[in-house]
């Protein structure tokens, strides 16, 4: 009701339950002055035998606090800018108000010594509720009372919340500080018109095109916005738009970690920014008692999903970690980067290749895995177009290994790392990888004691081979970026949430044997459209500093990915994030024959026989298949 009140006059809630409390102080100071004066004289007084000179007072504090901004503070982030605001606004208020009260009633029954108490306990009850509100919100006041220091550079800063407060406080701490925030933009209805610090929040985010006019015509033109905050990738890449509009870079605040004895370095905006959505809400409770003492065995350890696996599974104190992989470099540094992040894991690290079963049965009879992500995979799509046998003998034959190879071993639980591309397959890595989540559910039928859980998803960003890593070594050659269609989308999530699901999908409860779990990625990004941003991001203007060259789309490529089959039944599962697809499966013994045939031909470098196999087990992607591999095959022989 108190909120509806104030939005029908126009006035923020929280600002209007401050001028209310402030204006409330005012008149008990008064009255406190008075009875504190008359007390010490030794003649006791009613309380509110001067009521008029109480009521004048209240009025013209409400008149002198609001115009002198005293309710746009933040209590949250109560400093030292706000007990200045507070100093000059009640001597301001003072100073009025006696002039007012002499021409009220000459002073009469007024002592004069009450003028500096009332001053001095205005000031106390105004101040006290501030930094006691923040003293029980951080659980000291340390921050509150460190200087604030002018910075050089002026700053836009968008975001009112702790990461703004964190960067404006270390600001102050560090006379070095190259930067002076000007203003402040943050959507929350309850922050605009308040003062964080000091620094006014102007308007929302998309009022910012007009915060900066506003700015402009009071001198005070920010040379750069700086981002204070988690905010979405749709929200990010406008903000983009309008700093490349305004002539202005657009940074990042520092980690709170990255500030050393006051070196404060804004970073830039990373494309992880760009695409970046709300963060899923994950059961890490689920995810520790999947790994937590338990033996745990990573194929492919040395890529990117792989190395981000370990580092996540490290995190989760299992008995044992193996590290499996046919790269010597791969495998030395995941190996060097475990050693100096998670010292305490015991691990091995194991050179072999998925395509070796003996090699395999080797490594697991001695790594005696409970637990086995399989991330080994060829999985860019032209080389495999032009490889079709190497590539269908890593990611079919190379996952019925390592499912025979946990069958074996008793291993409780495989987790086979899929794409969206193995949905409606176009080339033949999308078909391998189609092929392999048959081989699981497979093995969920053939009365294994191996549970094998299939999780898929999109590009990751930063991946060895993907457009983001290529786009950024184009810009630093000075272009141009390269896009293979104007309209092509892709699915795109980053390394880290991309395993964290994955983790948190293979600690779901048992499905039906032909389940496959699909990572929600958002929606699908334009590739044009992320070159452009990236242009931005690097200081340059797209198509005038930098190009964008279409060059058509290569072999096996499709214009738009899907993350879904129509004939899968789709459903949603108990953690947001995660959904699980009913598969259409293959009875275990029809595989097996057809993948005798196909390891045979593949053995034998029969491409032709390889290709006919693969479409028999992908039948939707036969005629892409057929046109496309056929005529990069013939080509190459």
């Amino acid at each position: 009701m108190k909120r509806a009140v104030f939005r029908f006059l126009g006035m923020n809630p929280r600002i209007a339950t401050v001028a209310l409390h402030d204006v409330a102080m005012a008149a008990l100071s008064f009255e406190l002055a008075l009875q504190l004066r008359y007390v010490l004289y030794g003649a006791p007084q009613p309380w509110g035998f001067l009521w008029p000179g109480t009521v004048l007072f209240a009025l013209v504090c409400a008149v002198v606090f609001w115009r002198m901004g005293l309710y746009r503070g933040i209590w949250h982030y109560a400093s030292l800018n706000d007990l200045v605001a507070i100093l000059r606004a009640v001597t301001v208020a003072v100073a009025v108000f006696l002039p007012l009260l002499f021409v009220l009633n000459r002073l009469d029954a007024y002592p004069r010594v009450a003028l500096p108490l009332n001053w001095a306990i205005l000031i106390l009850l105004l101040t006290v509720p501030r930094f006691l509100y923040r003293a029980i919100k951080d659980g000291n006041l340390a921050a509150a009372f460190r200087r604030e220091n002018p910075d050089r550079v002026p700053v836009l800063l968008v975001g009112a919340g702790n990461a703004a407060e964190a960067f404006l406080r270390e600001m102050a701490r560090s006379r070095q500080s190259p930067y002076r925030v000007v203003g402040i933009v943050d959507d929350r209805p309850g922050r605009i018109g308040r003062e964080l610090r000091g620094i006014r929040v102007l308007g929302g985010i998309a009022d910012v095109a007009d915060v900066l006019a506003q700015l402009v015509r009071r001198g005070l033109r920010p040379h750069r916005m700086i981002l204070a905050g988690e905010f979405s990738g749709a929200t990010v890449r406008r903000l983009v738009d309008i700093a490349e509009a305004q002539g202005l870079p657009l940074g990042r605040v520092p980690q709170l970690t990255d500030f050393r004895g006051g070196d404060i370095e804004v970073r830039k905006v990373d494309v992880e920014d760009l695409l970046g959505r709300p963060q899923n809400v994950l059961d890490r409770d689920a995810m520790a008692r999947l790994v937590a003492g338990r033996r745990v065995l990573v194929t492919g350890a040395g890529g990117t999903i792989g190395a981000e696996l370990c580092r996540q599974v490290a995190a989760f104190a299992p008995a044992h970690l193996t590290l499996f992989d046919n790269g010597e470099y791969n495998l030395y540094a995941i190996d060097l980067d475990l050693d100096a992040h998670a010292a305490h894991v015991p691990r091995t690290a194991l050179l072999g290749d998925v395509r070796d079963r003996e090699r395999l049965a080797q490594c697991f009879a001695a790594a005696r895995p409970d637990l086995v992500f399989h991330a080994a995979a060829f999985k860019h799509v032209p080389l495999s177009e032009a490889n079709p046998v190497e590539t269908v003998l890593t990611n079919v034959i190379g996952t019925r290994n390592v499912a025979y190879a946990c069958r074996a071993a008793a291993t409780e639980t495989m987790v086979l790392i899929s794409t969206d591309k193995a949905v409606h397959s176009s080339s033949v890595m999308g078909a391998s990888k189609r092929v392999a989540e048959l081989v699981c559910q497979a093995v969920n039928t053939s009365g294994a004691p191996t549970r094998c859980v299939t999780v898929r998803f999109g590009n990751v960003l930063g991946s060895t081979g993907s457009v983001i890593p290529r786009f950024e070594q184009q810009l630093r050659a000075g272009g141009p970026l390269t896009v293979t269609h104007a309209d092509a989308t892709r699915y795109f999530m980053t390394v880290r949430e991309a395993v964290e699901l994955v983790l948190q999908a293979s600690a779901l409860p048992s499905e039906a044997a032909d389940s496959i779990y699909v990572l929600d990625m958002g929606d699908p990004v334009r590739i044009q459209d992320l070159a452009r941003q990236m242009i931005r991001l690097s200081g340059h203007r797209p198509d005038v500093d930098i190009a964008i060259e279409f060059t058509g789309l290569r072999p096996g490529e499709k214009l738009h990915e899907t993350l879904f089959h129509e004939a899968e039944d789709l459903r949603s599962s108990p953690v947001p994030g995660i959904r699980i697809g009913q598969s259409r499966g293959i009875d275990y013994e029809l595989l097996a024959a057809r993948l005798d045939r196909l390891e045979a031909a593949c053995r034998a470098c029969r491409t032709a026989e390889v290709l006919d196999t693969l479409a028999e087990l992908v039948p939707e992607a036969h005629l892409q298949i057929s046109a496309d591999i056929r005529a990069a095959v013939n080509g190459a022989g």
